[in-house]
């Protein structure tokens, strides 16, 4: 990997809309260059035995199958609401 320029920073602090000081340009040059190097020393691990995988843990629904049951009778549901209009509860409004 090719190490990253100040100019390269200041050209996407500026597609970014940012102003960055000296010392900001300066340091994140420093800084996204670390990152580089760091991801460069991945590419020496011997990866040859490790199966491609899309995600680090294994996947798996955890969503229980949906069964019809018995709820609540409304009336007990509502007595419970600040206020209810219809057998709805009654909110205030959002929207004017």
């Amino acid at each position: 990997m090719s190490a990253i320029t100040r100019k390269e920073v200041e050209h996407v602090a500026n597609l970014a809309r940012l102003q960055l000081t000296e010392d900001e340009a300066e340091r994140y040059t420093k800084d996204l260059n670390a990152i580089l190097e760091f991801a460069a020393k991945l590419n020496e691990l011997d990866t040859s035995n490790v199966a491609p995988t899309s995600h680090a843990t294994d996947v798996k629904n955890v969503m229980r199958e949906d069964v019809n049951r018995p709820s609540l009778p409304r009336e007990e549901v509502l007595k419970n609401a600040p206020d209810h209009e219809e057998g709805q509860f009654k909110v205030p409004a959002v929207f004017e």
